[in-house]
């Protein structure tokens, strides 16, 4: 293949029409900043107390140097499946596809329940219009069941728009931006100035934080609440250059910071730690009513909607381009490869997405309260985002570990603040595995039941090294035997007409 199509978008059939606005929106959709803060801070605050800004601020610092290493990475070797190929690549080819398949399920198992939170909302509203019951089913927000089949539906529709492409997703996201941010924003700007209970500088102190434990789960649930800014990577395909999808996590990123801090000290001027830990993911609609009126009271709900809508979608086009990485090294199957020829998206591996979320929300159901539902996801869900971000930071530092010799800022920047940060993201997440496997004498499904909460990560790395057999052994992916097949000219794919007269030109 010619060399100069080497990471060229047209050899997927994908168009490369993105800039950093749109990585912005990516990237900050997938973070959620409204539905992390509406359904977060209680479940931080009861870990942390009146410590969570303080423990946000900590848990930035190991994410940051994640983020760092994504940007350098990215520079070198622009490619979808981000750390599935770089860490194939610099650490093991297991290891790769462990962090790519991690990824996968973490997003899929995060559009299950984002999507029974969507449902919740939606009745919510229903209930405030004075709708509590529908053919003679109730609508009752509390209910996994009927929650997650309202959100079902409206995982259907944002995924049908994500199927005409990114451009067209982004434009639907930033208007759902806006105004859940200006909603945020204002509602926790008028918290911080009414609020009655005493600010003190002792909630940015992290030593207050009651016990190492106490920190040690803070700080994995923080790490979930950072989590999605990295969306923007997976879009270097489309994107018009790798610095614009660098750029565009970073400010998603820095953005999420303040929204977090700013936030977690308005709620707790308004509530003190037992009114928001008893609020749980109702802490932003309390907030709501607790300083407005109705209608105005509702604006936070209505956020909160706006919000989910934009997570659920944008969990979904990057979910679909990193399988699209690994169906292109056949590590997946080849139907994860079809590009539409006329939206240029991999709209077979999205809808493909959807169908799998769908069904891991329809198990869900069994766990009959959402508010525990949420629970166990968020808790499972971040020990293997502290998995993959640790595993793709260590893979930065061993790639570009000759920099120890280029100089102290080429040092700290290139090997040693990748390797720290990812040092304190996989010891954390080994402590909290050894305290989920030893708080319990026998097995719930329950959140707060040690050997459900380890159950799941578990079957996340347990599948992943079954699949990994598979694609070495049966499928014969080159990915596994000579480190072949992780650029973005892998395989040719389909392509519009007018991509393929240009080619032949």
């Amino acid at each position: 293949m010619d060399p100069s199509l080497r990471h060229n978008p047209s050899s997927t059939g994908m168009r490369r029409t993105l800039g950093v606005r749109d990585g912005i929106a990516i990237a900050a959709s997938s973070t959620a900043a409204t539905t992390s803060i509406g359904i977060g801070m209680g479940a931080l605050a009861l870990y942390a107390g009146r410590q969570t800004p303080a423990l946000l601020l900590v848990a930035f610092l190991p994410i940051l140097g994640i983020a760092l290493s994504y940007s350098r990475l990215n520079r070198t070797e622009p490619n979808c499946g981000n750390g599935y190929t770089w860490v194939g690549k610099a650490l093991s080819p297991w290891l790769g596809f462990l962090t790519g398949w991690v990824i996968l399920v973490a997003n899929v198992v995060f559009m299950a329940y984002t999507s029974a939170v969507t449902g919740m909302v939606m009745l919510q509203f229903a209930n405030k219009a004075g709708f509590f019951s529908l053919f003679g089913i109730a609508l009752d927000p509390t209910s996994t069941a009927t929650s997650t089949v309202v959100g079902l539906v409206v995982l259907i529709a944002v995924t049908l728009i994500a199927v005409t492409g990114v451009r067209s997703a982004t434009r639907f996201q930033w208007v759902l931006l806006i105004f859940e941010y200006a909603v945020l924003l204002g509602f926790c700007s008028w918290a911080l100035v009414s609020g009655q209970q005493d600010f003190s500088f002792e909630w940015l102190n992290p030593f207050s934080i009651d016990s190492f434990r106490s920190l040690a789960q803070g700080l994995v649930l923080a790490v979930f609440v950072f989590w999605g800014w990295d969306a923007a990577f997976t879009v270097n395909e489309e994107t018009r250059s790798a610095s614009d999808a660098s750029r565009g996590g970073l400010i998603a990123l820095f953005a999420m910071l303040g929204l977090l801090v700013f936030a977690a000290i308005s709620f707790q001027r308004v509530m003190d730690d037992a009114t928001l830990v008893a609020q749980g993911p109702q802490a932003l609609i309390f907030l709501g009513s607790h300083l407005a009126p109705e209608p105005w009271a509702s604006l936070p709900l209505a956020a909160l909607m706006c919000s989910a809508f934009a997570s659920l979608q944008s969990s979904v086009i990057p979910t679909a381009r990193g399988a699209l990485a690994m169906g292109r090294d056949r590590t997946l199957g080849r139907a994860w490869t079809r590009i539409n020829p006329r939206f240029g998206s991999p709209a077979v591996g999205t809808l493909m997405i959807m169908a799998v979320a769908t069904a891991v929300a329809v198990l869900a159901i069994g766990i009959p309260k959402i508010n525990h539902m949420i629970l166990a996801a968020v808790n499972s869900i971040g020990l293997v985002v502290a998995l993959y971000y640790g595993l793709t930071a260590l893979a930065c530092a061993f790639r570009f570990r000759r920099a120890l010799r280029e100089g102290v800022k080429e040092a700290l920047q290139a090997v040693v603040i990748p390797a720290a940060s990812a040092t304190v993201l996989l010891s954390l997440g080994g402590y909290l595995a050894y305290q989920y496997a030893t708080m319990s004498d026998r097995f719930e499904a329950r959140p707060d039941n040690g050997w459900f909460m380890l159950l799941i990560p578990s079957l996340f790395v347990g599948t992943g090294l079954v699949a990994a057999a598979v694609a070495k052994w049966r499928r014969r992916a080159p990915y596994f035997w000579n480190g072949r097949g992780t650029d973005a000219d892998a395989i040719a794919l389909p392509m519009d007409e007018r991509t393929a007269s240009a080619r032949r030109t």
